[in-house]
């Protein structure tokens, strides 16, 4: 099974990237994922379900431990059965 995880964390600070989004970026870049998209306002990665899921638990501990008071997250199944 393929999952498609999207997500921002907060509060937003437009003039630069507070340490809680560096750290999601962080450790979204560093899994071994595929579709790999992070942008200002969302970010979206792809790949075999137990990947998304172990870097889905990673970014939100670390998220959370650099500071994010809110992560939104939504994962969806893709691909081969999620068709």
């Amino acid at each position: 099974m393929r999952l498609r995880v999207e997500f921002t964390t907060e509060p937003f600070d437009l003039d630069e990237a507070p340490a809680h989004a560096l750290v999601a970026r962080e450790v979204i870049e560093a899994a071994e994922l595929d579709a790999v998209d992070v942008g200002p306002f969302g970010n979206t990665a792809e790949g075999r379900a137990d990947t998304v899921l172990t870097a889905v638990d990673a970014l939100l501990r670390k998220s959370l431990e650099a500071g994010a008071t809110r992560i939104s997250l939504q994962v969806n199944v893709v691909g081969e059965d999620g068709r």
